[in-house]
């Protein structure tokens, strides 16, 4: 192999073992914001155990019970969670 080669498969090889980390940190802080948002607008969740994100400062929720929630930013300004 040349050195191109080697070169460019260690840098991907480094950059997953980077970024794996990186954006798993990122989903849990995620899934925490969104289980204490929904906590804080009083609506029943427990925990969210997954996020979709749709678009900027706007997402589904799915908690551990069953109840999913649109969170997002409402013409106000506001955080917003409807029921899906």
């Amino acid at each position: 192999m040349n050195k191109g080669v080697k070169a460019w498969t260690l840098t991907m090889v480094m950059m997953t073992f980077f970024i794996g980390p990186l954006r798993a940190a990122e989903d849990a802080a995620l899934l925490k914001d969104m289980t204490s948002v929904i906590a804080l607008l009083g609506l029943p969740c427990g925990q969210v155990v997954s996020v979709i994100k749709k678009g900027d400062n706007d997402h589904i929720a799915t908690c551990q019970d069953g109840n999913r929630y649109r969170v997002f930013l409402n013409t106000e300004g506001r955080v917003v969670a409807t029921k899906q």
